[in-house]
């Protein structure tokens, strides 16, 4: 099933877990998400950024194959622009099809993210899409350090900005970041903020900046309330290393073959999490498993 983000988000927050949404850009990766989301029975959301869509990835050629692909399976797959920070970048996923689109405007003043986010909500929403929005500032992890808590997401402000801007979702600032942390970092997270957060918005929360971030981190921040994790640079990482073991083992391997062996690790890798996050067996052939949304 092709689908926005919202439902499947708002199935995960009144059933508390989570789902993934797994950076993508080429097809090899799409194979592995959607086969993965197949098997595992979850829900999946496939991400990508703008600069990877201009880099590789081309939304006008990604969105009619994850769709083509998400229409031959029983579980809800999304595909999402991640980090949409240019209106023109967001306007041209809704065209190429994307079915849920992110505003980034987190590093503008609260009242210019407002602003921003109640555009792109609204234009989203009359297409039939999802809108993600973010407040506060998920950081760099080879910068990270856990003391910037000025740049955490603020409950009472989050608050005011759900109301004003009718995003579907939030990302949150708890205290991870994008990239590969620092060897031997692991991240402190603010839980008690992150409870707070969503004792007081009752609604779907993203994390951003999964990779690196730990098992018992990713456990108790589902535990605490997220409900969509990003993740790209561990997935990146499983594709390359085995990559480089199929090559090692037999150099003239088939480029075919190169590519089926990066598929089935970053399966293995994808199917491992979906059960970390609560993800695996919630929906089957007849939709949503057992659960009233209204």
């Amino acid at each position: 099933m092709y689908v926005s983000m919202k439902d499947m988000l708002w199935h995960a927050h009144k059933n508390q877990y989570a789902v993934m949404a797994i950076n993508c850009v080429n097809m090899e990766q799409a194979k592995a998400i959607i086969q993965s989301a197949e098997e595992e029975k979850s829900a999946v959301i496939l991400n990508i950024s703008p600069r990877q869509m201009k880099a590789h990835g081309h939304g006008d050629i990604l969105a009619p194959m994850i769709k083509g692909m998400a229409e031959k399976v029983s579980v809800p797959i999304a595909f999402n622009l991640d980090h949409g920070a240019d209106l023109g970048d967001i306007t041209k996923a809704i065209k190429y099809g994307f079915s849920s689109v992110m505003i980034d405007s987190s590093s503008y003043t609260f009242e210019e993210n407002i602003r921003r986010t109640q555009l792109v909500a609204s234009l989203a929403h009359s297409m039939g899409l999802s809108c993600e929005a973010e407040l506060g500032h998920v950081g760099m992890a080879n910068q990270a350090d856990n003391e910037k808590r000025d740049l955490y997401t603020d409950p009472g402000q989050a608050k005011e900005f759900v109301e004003k801007t009718g995003c579907d979702c939030l990302a949150v600032a708890i205290g991870t970041a994008h990239g590969s942390y620092p060897q031997g970092f692991v991240p402190r997270l603010d839980f008690e903020r992150l409870r707070l957060l969503k004792q007081t918005l009752k609604m779907p929360l993203v994390l951003h900046g999964g990779s690196g971030a730990g098992d018992e981190n990713i456990k108790k921040a589902v535990a605490c309330g997220i409900n969509k994790i990003n993740v790209c640079t561990d997935l990146f990482k499983h594709a390359r290393k085995a990559t480089a073991q199929a090559l090692e083992k037999n150099p003239e391997i088939d480029y075919m073959d190169l590519c089926i062996a990066a598929q089935n690790a970053m399966k293995e890798f994808i199917k491992e999490y979906m059960r970390v996050i609560g993800s695996s067996g919630r929906y089957n052939f007849e939709g949503y498993k057992g659960v009233e949304l209204d």
